[in-house]
């Protein structure tokens, strides 16, 4: 399998992908409630979670308007720091919420500072969060930030996308006061695209309560009815969860401390390599992604003629993202991908560059 350093859809191992072709069952049934149940119970252990875990058959992105939908009802506080933070806010604009920006430039990040100056001059109901902005390859510092808000503004929930961060990068969301935590099943997880899991505090649970045309198929207060019920209110992606079944083992038995470390490991090399060869990462230092960088690109390197050269061996990295393509690249270095790719990946990127 030729590894892709791409964020996402990534590399999925050949026996995830074969447990998808187990048979199908009802999905009413005591036997797929069984496996519904024991992948929510090993999922609890990846969030650092003891409240629910929901199991959606959807994007990372379903799952931020589930966050917008079920516990705002007028306002909410959108910390923008690239492309997938201002889709959250994009998302509470386009269901009719009031969404204010606290917005800093591409490759920066919010800080306890900012977040605390915005909350003192006005009330929100809840504030979004990008934990790790696979755009920019920026880390936002979560804890820190939920901890400004549960001093400044206790009331205010916390809600934090960790789509290209979870599973690779450590989120203990009941130690940091998350109350609605989310992410996808094609980056860090290393699984096909189409699952979305998100955990919610009781209390997020309790501000769902309170409001008002949350829609269906996002009804987080539906999808708890059912949950307590290892089910779901519609039809679930059941190939997918066979396989969410078969990862989550491999994620444990690996151990999630030396999965992060990994990840960690594989950061840190790639960073500095781009660093030694005059590209330095877009994120300031200390905010930089465990599990994408976004790197300069400083060599004025053709990313299309690069990504034709790696694809000719086996490989392949992303463009920047948006406004950033070709002033940047990204190489994630997630899921499955191990510390000797990454050493294979710059062995051919130093070619390339020799050829300049």
């Amino acid at each position: 399998m030729a590894p892709m350093f791409v964020p996402g859809p990534v590399d999925v191992a050949p026996e995830v992908l074969a447990a998808q072709a187990k048979p199908m069952m009802p999905h009413r049934s005591k036997d797929f409630e069984a496996i519904f149940r024991r992948t929510e119970e090993k999922l609890e252990k990846v969030f650092y979670t003891q409240y629910r875990v929901f199991q959606a058959t959807s994007s990372g992105s379903g799952m931020q308007e589930a966050g917008i939908r079920n516990f705002v009802q007028e306002t909410v506080l959108s910390c923008t720091n690239g492309s997938f933070a201002d889709r959250w806010y994009n998302v509470a604009i386009s269901n009719g919420k009031q969404a204010d920006k606290l917005d800093v430039p591409w490759g920066q990040v919010i800080t306890p500072d900012m977040l605390a100056d915005a909350l003192k001059k006005k009330h929100y109901e809840a504030v979004t969060i990008v934990h790790n902005e696979t755009s920019t390859g920026a880390v936002n510092p979560v804890k820190e930030l939920a901890a400004v808000v549960q001093d400044i503004s206790p009331d205010t929930l916390v809600l934090v996308d960790a789509v290209s961060s979870l599973a690779g990068d450590k989120i203990e969301m009941d130690a940091w006061g998350i109350d609605f935590l989310l992410t996808s099943s094609q980056k860090c997880f290393a699984l096909p695209p189409g699952l979305a899991f998100a955990a919610a505090s009781d209390r997020a649970m309790k501000k769902a309560e309170t409001v008002q045309n949350r829609g269906w198929y996002f009804d987080l207060l539906l999808m708890e009815k059912h949950r307590l019920k290892d089910s779901t209110p519609m039809t679930p992606g059941m190939a997918l969860i066979y396989a969410l079944d078969c990862q989550l083992d491999r994620i444990l038995a690996e151990g999630l401390e030396n999965r992060f470390k990994r990840h960690a490991d594989m950061a840190k090399y790639v960073q500095d390599w781009g660093i030694a060869h005059g590209m330095e990462p877009l994120a300031p230092e200390g905010y930089r992604s465990r599990t994408v960088s976004t790197i300069n690109n400083s060599r004025g390197m053709d990313i299309a003629a690069l990504n034709k050269f790696l694809t000719q061996r086996g490989m392949r990295i992303a463009n920047g993202y948006g406004a950033l393509k070709d002033k940047t690249f990204r190489i994630a270095h997630m899921g499955e991908i191990q510390m000797s790719d990454c050493e294979t990946l710059t062995g051919y990127m130093e070619e390339f560059l020799g050829q300049m």
